[in-house]
């Protein structure tokens, strides 16, 4: 029993010699999808297309994107069961990113059923691929047929849920999921999903009456208002739920509504520390901030809340909000300055960047985006003024020295450029460019340039207005 006997077998087209040899290596070898393979391919060769379709079948049970399977499944149903053959091209086609043609495929394959059940499962499947391709409203349809049968799925009610919510339905959402009860699935799932619902449209009580989490029975007090027996319960889970980040924004939540401010931000704090960087940090910050009067903070933090949930230019509107309120703040200016310059608005971004590097003089970031926006507009001579105080504070930074040689030169200062490159071989030694530039060196010594006054005479300018 060898490979060598079974491909010998397979070259001599003993194709049953060969079947029987390639079975044995199997069996000893289940998990070999080469093997599966030849086994397929004999099946074919020897007319057993069943037996065959069993073979290839395995290939896509342990590997779902194996193309030659998809193949040879479809050439097999091709003339004898069209439902078969479609599901799988459709299976092929999602496989190969391909959705509208998978997509075309399972409604044929829906038209070519022969049973309720195969229906169902390719309408299922067909709702999944048009929530792939972003067509929500195709995808309820398709879910409201199949849960309109017995026999369906709690899955169903729930992707039919969330659609739901997706396109801003609540009301819908919680049908389904009501619905869903009343089918048989009363499960732990489809309650909390159904509370979380209610809670969000302003039914607490109908929440209560379904959860049986003990944090959203707070929730539901809450928002019923009846603060005292929403703090019972979280004093009673102190220790056993401290590890959970809604414990702590429960209790921002009661010390808000008691006008607690101080204790609430606490709250924040603890909830910021075991979930970071969540959009209701900084939406609670914004609102308790809000009702301190602190409208600096409160517009900082509403900025970083549609900051973290994508909305850019919302954000910069509250920063730009928090800047006319406070107008020194340093981690604000870098902010708005870096947002704006994000969104291509790199005229306002640099004005940002003047105001810090006026505030810091010996922030090294605003003055090299300074420099580079002043290269990119032509505006040399301003360029090699920001370079300048770059090199003021380090002294060392072959990279900026050669810049600003460079710069020199496309002011045609030919003593500044040549004491910049001369700086730079004296402390760029290394560096990959270095013999270049000693070539560019010797090339200016030899080039006629209008003459302006030299580097270290700048230098001492810029040190006598400082």
């Amino acid at each position: 029993m060898s490979l060598q006997t079974a491909e010998q077998f397979e070259e001599n087209e003993q194709y049953t010699q060969a079947f029987e040899e390639y079975q044995k290596l199997y069996n000893r070898n289940p998990k070999d999808l080469s093997l599966l393979e030849r086994l397929g391919h004999l099946s074919m060769l020897l007319d057993n297309k069943e037996q065959a379709a069993e073979y290839y079948s395995k290939i896509l049970e342990a590997d779902a994107t194996n193309i030659l399977a998809y193949e040879q499944l479809m050439d097999i149903y091709v003339t004898t069961d069209k439902y078969k053959y479609y599901i799988y091209r459709g299976n092929m086609h999602t496989v190969e990113h391909k959705l509208e043609h998978a997509i075309n495929d399972y409604k044929k394959a829906i038209n070519s059923a022969n049973e309720d059940k195969e229906m169902l499962s390719a309408r299922f499947v067909l709702g999944t691929l048009y929530e792939q391709a972003g067509n929500n409203l195709k995808a309820i349809d398709e879910y409201l047929k199949v849960i309109d049968h017995e026999g369906t799925h709690q899955e169903v009610f729930i992707r039919l849920s969330n659609l739901y919510i997706k396109e801003n339905a609540v009301p819908s959402a919680i049908e389904v999921l009501e619905r869903a009860r009343k089918s048989g699935f009363d499960t732990t799932d489809i309650k909390e999903s159904l509370a979380d619902l209610y809670l969000k449209n302003g039914n607490p009580e109908k929440a209560l009456e379904v959860t049986s989490d003990e944090l959203t029975k707070v929730k539901c007090l809450l928002d019923m208002d009846k603060k005292q027996e929403a703090f019972d319960k979280l004093k009673q889970m102190e220790g056993q739920y401290n590890h959970i980040p809604q414990f702590y924004s429960l209790k921002a939540q009661y010390y808000y509504m008691n006008s607690e401010f101080d204790k609430a931000l606490e709250c924040v704090e603890e909830f910021d520390k075991a979930e970071k960087n969540s959009p209701l940090t900084y939406q609670m910050r914004a609102l308790i901030y809000e009702e301190k009067n602190d409208d600096y903070n409160a517009h900082i933090n509403w900025g970083k809340y549609n900051l973290v949930r994508g909305n850019k230019d919302i954000a910069i509107n509250e920063y730009l909000n928090a800047y006319q309120i406070k107008n020194d703040d340093i981690e604000l200016l870098n902010t708005l300055a870096m947002l704006l310059e994000e969104s291509g608005d790199r005229n306002h971004a640099m004005e940002f960047y003047e105001k810090i590097s006026k505030l810091d003089e010996n922030d090294k970031k605003s003055l090299q985006k300074l420099a580079e926006f002043r290269e990119s507009i032509g505006d040399y001579k301003a360029e090699a003024d920001y370079l300048l105080k770059l090199y003021h504070l380090d002294k060392r930074n072959a990279a900026n020295v050669k810049k600003l040689a460079e710069t020199y030169e496309k002011l045609r200062n030919k003593p500044a450029a040549v004491e910049c490159y001369e700086k730079y071989l004296e402390i760029g030694k290394g560096n990959p460019d270095y013999s270049k530039v000693q070539h560019k060196l010797e090339k200016l010594n030899n080039t006629e340039m209008q003459e302006e006054e030299g580097f270290i005479d700048k230098i001492m300018k810029w040190f006598n207005r400082n």
